[in-house]
C-alpha cells in the first residue's frame, strides 16, 4: 500500500428501507485547495450516465467548522481548507436503480457500483483507500477486496471504485480455479430452484478461459462472481477481480436460456484479460470525469463476444451444433442488419457514447453494435489466420503478453503489427474492415472452413413492421426502411387500432388479421387522432441464415473446420 495518507470511504446501508446511502469521505489536504469530483460513467460502460443526478445534502467539515464548497461543474466542487487537517465530506446518494453499473438498496440486499458512489479527490487517485461498510444486523458484505481489521483495502482509487459491493442475506460458495480462490454469490433465487451442476458448470466455463489464454486466472489471488437473479433483466458488467451478472429466472428455466448464462459467464471471465487489463491506450489510466473516443472497442467487446460462443463448448458444456447454431444466430443479425450499410465498426465504437447505449426508433436503421459486428470481424480474422496456420486465440495471447500484463495501452497498429507477423496481407485488409462499410468477408470465410449458409425464409408475407403489446394496444415499435411500412406512412409510436375492418387487441390477432388481399386497409391513432392507411404486403423475405457443416466441403476445408472447432 502507498505511504501516503489515506482516503476513508465510510457508507453506511441501515436504513435500507429509504432506498439512500448516507456516505462520508475523509482525507487530510495537502494544499490549501481541495477539489473533488464524481465520476460520470463506470468503466465497462461506455456512456454518461451522471449518477451525481442522485446525490444531494453534500456537507464538507473540517474540525468544528463548516466549509463552502463551490461547484465548479456538475459533477465536481473546490473548498478553501487547512492543509493538514482532516477533511470530512458527507452527502447522500438514492440508490434505486438496479442493474450493474449503478446503485441499488432495499430492506433485502444492496448492489452497489462504487464508481456512481465514491468521489476522486485531486492529487490522491493513486494513495490507498479504504472502504467502511455499517449494515443492517444479520447482513453479510462480499466485496473483491482485501479485508483489514474490518477495513476493505484498496491500492487506490481506481482499484476501489472497481469493487463492487454486495450485501444482504446472501449466498455464497467458493471453487478455486488454476490456484486462484473464487467466490460465487447468488443474490435472489429462481422459482425451480439454481440447477444442481451450476457451480461445477461455471468452474469449467473459468477453467476453458484459462485454456484459451493458456495462463491462470489474470486476477491470481481472488475473484468474485456475482449473479443477481431477477424477474426481468439480462448483462454484466467486468472488473479485475470479478464481475456481477444479471439475469431473468425465466429465462434459466430453459435448456437454451442455462446456455446463454454460461456464455455469459464466459464473457465476463474473458474480460479479466481483455478488456480490464488489455485495455485500448484511450483508457490507460481511466479518465473518471469525460467521455474518451477510441476506435478500439471492436477488439475489447467484439473479440471477447465472439469467444463467449464457444466458451461452453471449450468446457464440455455444450457441442459444435450449438456453436453453429449461435454464430450463425450473430452472423445472420450482422448481414441482415441495415446499419451494416450506414455505420463502419470503428465509428461504432467511437460513437459507443451517443448511440449504443442510447438507442432511438431509428437505431436498428441507422447503427450497428461493435459487440455483434466485431464477433463478425473476430469470426474473419480467426479463419484467415487459420489459413495462415495461426488463428486469433494466439493473436490475442500476443498481444495479451506484450501488453496486458504490464498494463500498456494498445491501437490499432498494434493489432496490425501482431497480425502482420502472421499474415502482412491480412494485415493490410484490417483498415478497410473497420473503416468501410459492409466490407467483411463472411460467406467467404464460412466457405473457408466447410460451412455453409443456408437462408430460411419468413412464412409470413413481409409488412416492415416490428410491433409491441402496450397493455390492449399494438403499437408500432419499428418500421424498415423501404418496407411496405413504410410506403404506408407508417412510423414508431402509430397505435394500430383496426385491421380489415375489426379491432386489434393483441399481437396475436396481427397475423390472423393480415390473412387475405395484399392491400391490408388498417386504421391507425397517431397523437390521439385517428386515420387510415393502406399497407401492400409484399412476399416473404429472407428470415435469417442457418449455419451448418457443408458436406460437400473440401478435405483441406474440412481439416480447417475440425481446427477451428478446437478453439484455442
Amino acid at each position: 500500500m502507498s505511504a501516503a495518507p489515506a482516503v476513508t470511504l465510510r457508507l453506511d446501508l441501515r436504513d435500507a428501507a429509504s432506498q439512500t446511502l448516507r456516505v462520508e469521505q475523509s482525507w487530510m489536504p495537502r494544499h490549501a485547495r481541495a477539489q473533488w469530483q464524481l465520476p460520470i460513467w463506470t468503466p465497462g460502460s461506455y456512456t454518461v450516465r451522471d449518477p451525481v443526478q442522485h446525490l444531494h445534502s453534500l456537507c464538507l467539515r473540517q474540525g468544528d467548522h463548516v466549509l463552502t464548497p463551490q461547484r465548479c461543474s456538475p459533477s465536481r466542487w473546490t473548498a478553501t481548507v487547512e492543509p493538514g487537517s482532516p477533511l470530512h465530506l458527507t452527502y447522500q446518494l438514492e440508490a434505486r436503480q438496479l442493474t450493474v453499473r449503478t446503485c441499488y438498496l432495499d430492506p433485502d440486499f444492496a448492489s452497489l457500483c462504487l464508481s456512481a458512489v465514491a468521489m476522486l479527490v485531486e492529487g490522491e487517485r493513486w494513495s490507498e483507500h479504504r472502504l467502511e461498510l455499517q449494515l443492517p444486523a444479520e447482513w453479510q458484505a462480499h466485496v473483491p477486496l482485501p479485508l483489514e481489521s474490518g477495513r476493505y483495502c484498496a491500492e487506490h482509487f481506481d482499484a476501489l471504485v472497481d469493487s463492487p459491493v454486495h450485501a444482504g442475506d446472501v449466498s455464497a460458495q467458493t471453487f478455486e480455479v488454476e490456484g486462484c480462490r473464487h467466490e460465487l454469490v447468488l443474490i435472489g433465487a429462481p422459482p425451480q430452484g439454481w440447477p444442481t451442476t451450476l457451480l461445477a458448470d461455471i468452474e469449467a466455463v473459468c477453467t476453458a478461459t484459462c485454456r484459451l489464454m493458456a495462463e491462470p486466472p489474470a486476477a491470481r489471488d481472488r475473484y468474485q462472481l456475482v449473479i443477481q437473479m431477477l424477474e426481468q433483466g439480462y448483462g454484466g458488467l467486468e472488473h479485475d477481480h470479478g464481475a456481477v451478472l444479471q439475469f431473468s429466472w425465466s429465462a434459466l428455466a430453459s435448456e437454451s436460456g442455462y446456455h446463454e448464462l454460461l456464455q455469459l459467464v464466459g464473457h465476463e471471465y474473458l474480460h479479466q484479460w481483455n478488456v480490464r487489463r488489455l485495455r485500448p491506450k484511450e483508457y490507460v489510466p481511466y479518465d473518471h470525469g469525460a467521455a474518451v473516443l477510441s476506435d478500439g472497442l471492436w477488439f475489447a467487446e467484439g473479440v471477447t463476444s465472439y469467444y463467449d460462443l464457444a466458451l461452453p463448448l471449450l468446457a464440455g458444456r455444450s457441442d459444435r451444433d450449438q456453436l453453429l447454431k449461435d454464430l450463425g444466430r450473430d452472423l445472420s443479425r450482422v448481414l441482415l442488419s441495415p446499419g451494416l450499410q450506414v455505420q463502419s465498426l470503428a465509428d461504432s465504437s467511437r460513437e459507443a457514447w451517443v448511440r449504443l447505449y442510447k438507442r432511438t426508433p431509428a437505431a436498428a436503421d441507422s447503427q450497428i453494435s461493435y459487440y455483434l459486428l466485431g464477433a463478425a470481424l473476430a469470426f474473419c480474422l480467426d479463419v484467415q489466420l487459420r489459413q495462415a496456420e495461426a488463428s486469433l486465440a494466439q493473436v490475442l495471447r500476443d498481444l495479451w503478453r506484450r501488453f496486458g500484463r504490464s498494463g500498456r495501452g494498445y491501437g490499432r497498429a498494434d493489432i496490425q503489427a501482431q497480425i502482420a507477423r502472421v499474415s502482412p496481407q491480412l494485415a493490410a485488409s484490417l483498415p478497410g474492415w473497420l473503416e468501410d462499410r459492409g466490407t467483411l468477408p463472411i460467406e467467404a470465410c464460412v466457405r473457408a472452413i466447410g460451412l455453409r449458409l443456408e437462408p430460411v425464409r419468413s412464412d409470413q408475407d413481409d409488412t416492415g413492421l416490428q410491433l409491441r403489446q402496450d397493455r390492449e394496444m399494438v403499437v408500432v415499435e419499428r418500421v424498415r426502411r423501404q418496407s411496405p411500412g413504410h410506403g404506408a406512412g407508417l412510423v414508431p409510436g402509430d397505435e394500430l387500432v383496426a385491421v380489415r375492418g375489426r379491432r386489434l387487441r393483441t399481437l396475436e390477432q396481427w397475423p390472423q388479421l393480415l390473412r387475405g388481399d395484399d392491400a391490408v386497409p388498417i386504421v391507425l391513432a397517431r397523437r390521439g387522432v385517428l386515420a387510415t392507411a393502406t399497407l401492400i404486403k409484399a412476399e416473404p423475405t429472407l428470415d435469417h441464415w442457418h449455419l451448418r457443416c457443408d458436406p460437400e466441403a473440401s478435405p483441406s476445408a474440412c481439416a480447417l473446420r475440425d481446427a477451428w472447432f478446437q478453439i484455442i
